[in-house]
């Protein structure tokens, strides 16, 4: 590489074709893939994680924080759906607060969603390993074996080519779905919403207590309740936003990148909440066990409890195999994601160059997805030792599900004023789709973004990882202070913000062809 440039407060260097060369990516996904991609990532959210917030502010206040965040991904989703086709590069949030902010809000937003989508995999098969620990009564300090298979299999699967990752997406999403169908219409006869879901009382010492007959009040803890909820109401959709990132592996995403957020985004909706409804409102006191609500507020695999209520526990574990698959959508497709949003970066020069190296034929990110897939797994033991191997797994689970939802939030409050500012800087650009939410629906999500990252930190149990996060953030921004801003790329993103969109997108006919 030659010929630097200093831009503004970062250096550029040109790189030659053969930069750009080793770091290609494949065309395939089509509007189901996209689909797919999204209601996959999430749906693990609907088989466990959700139900912690039932803890922090019983059933009523779970329910309206997931109307809240509902409302905040809808401006977000709508938001993307405008800016993915503008702007349809692999870097997604980076990309849209890069052509919006400069580099380094474009940094800022992608190293926030880099600690979403390394943690949330970790999230993940932290419950995966929970399920399997329980369905195959394996002692609960082997619990790592599992995480380390689960990484090696599917960073393995994404490895192989992104056809095959696309294809995995539908398969895994489809059976997660329909598990998920299953335990609605299973559930419906055994439904009693006032008895099982209403079973929870403020105590006198300020923490639920359980009421043996029910039907106590629709908000134990007050709007309090609710407020204390939103970190845990967004597992219910986190990750959906990631589509943007497969935007130079989608053949139309002018036309199919809007079709697969909106599509998605209403499945989601729809399923989070018969999930949140009939996972809590059923129950029994068999063998001396107590289900419905206040159950599933300490559990780390809340779907197969309720199987054990319908099924009894002998099928209930072949039903929760089953169920092991929505975990597996999440976690295969947010692997991907990892992927690519590191993948992006690199290439731009914010992250070292080597992570964007992709293989020579099946022209996958594999260095990236290594990189990811290893900083996941040592977040989650370090969790794990730190928590104590003993602790309940709701506290370990909870712990790692803040530290996502931390990234998470400055993405998104970052992502809608990206939507804002593009709006306003760059009105001419083409855009296929236009929000119908516009700007108010952009400073809708701006503003919940911010209040969910607020009330995460009244938490004391799981204050210590979102600060953890916070000093990975700190980190990754003075690395980019000291090194990282002296050696950007003019990758599609790059080109296509410096330009002001005038360059059209780089990525369709090669890479790196303006010089600075």
């Amino acid at each position: 590489m030659a010929d630097k440039k200093r831009i503004g407060s970062v250096t550029y260097k040109n790189a030659g074709q053969e930069y750009f060369e080793k770091r290609g990516l494949k065309r395939y996904a089509r509007v189901w893939s996209l689909w797919a991609l999204g209601v996959g990532a999430v749906i693990s959210g609907h088989f466990s994680g959700w139900n912690l917030g039932i803890g922090a502010g019983g059933w009523g206040g779970l329910f309206f924080a997931a109307i809240i965040i509902a409302i905040m991904y809808l401006g977000l989703i709508f938001s993307l759906a405008e800016m993915s086709p503008a702007l349809p590069h692999t870097g997604g949030a980076y990309s849209f607060a890069r052509s919006a902010m400069g580099p380094w809000g474009g940094f800022i937003t992608g190293l926030a969603e880099s600690i979403e989508y390394i943690l949330t995999p970790a999230v993940i098969v932290f419950f995966i390993g929970s399920y399997l620990t329980s369905i195959f009564e394996t002692p609960a300090h082997l619990q790592p074996l599992w995480w380390i298979l689960c990484y090696v299999l599917f960073v393995a699967l994404n490895y192989v080519g992104v056809e095959l990752s696309f294809k995995i997406s539908v398969v895994v999403t489809l059976l997660a779905l329909g598990v998920l169908a299953v335990f609605w219409v299973s559930a419906i006869p055994y439904a009693d919403f006032s008895r099982w879901a209403l079973n929870i009382a403020m105590g006198p010492d300020g923490k639920p207590m359980e009421l043996p007959n029910g039907g106590g009040e629709f908000l134990p803890m007050g709007w309090a309740g609710v407020l204390a909820a939103l970190p845990f109401a967004v597992w219910l959709f986190l990750a959906i936003e990631e589509l943007p990132l497969a935007a130079e592996e989608s053949v139309a995403p002018e036309k199919d990148m809007p079709k697969g957020l909106i599509f998605g985004m209403f499945t989601l909706s729809f399923s989070a909440l018969l999930i949140i409804f009939l996972n809590a409102s059923i129950g029994s006191r068999d063998a001396g066990q107590l289900h419905g609500a206040y159950s599933l507020a300490m559990s780390a695999e809340p779907l197969l409890d309720g199987f054990r209520v319908i099924y009894g526990t002998d099928i209930a574990k072949l039903l929760s195999l089953l169920a092991v698959i929505g975990l597996i959508a999440s976690f295969h497709t947010i692997i991907f994601a990892f992927g690519r949003q590191i993948y992006s970066l690199s290439r731009a020069g914010y992250y070292p160059a080597f992570m964007s190296i992709t293989h020579g034929s099946r022209k996958t990110p594999h260095v990236a997805l290594f990189t990811g897939a290893l900083i996941g797994l040592t977040v989650i033991t370090a969790v794990w030792v730190a928590r104590g191997a003993t602790a309940a797994a709701a506290t370990i689970g909870a712990t790692l599900l803040n530290m996502a939802v931390f990234g998470a939030m400055i993405s998104y409050a970052l992502q809608g004023i990206s939507f804002i500012l593009l709006r306003r800087r760059m009105p001419n650009i083409e855009r296929p789709y236009r929000s119908p939410l516009g700007i108010p629906g952009a400073a809708l999500t701006v503003s919940i973004a911010i209040v969910t990252l607020y009330f995460q930190l009244q938490h004391e149990a799981y204050r210590v990882g979102v600060y953890a996060s916070l000093a990975w953030y700190v980190t990754g921004i003075l690395y980019f202070a000291f090194i990282g801003r002296h050696g950007l790329v003019l990758s599609p993103e790059e080109e296509f913000a410096l330009t002001r969109g005038g360059h059209g997108h780089p990525q369709r006919d090669g890479y790196g062809t303006t010089k600075v």
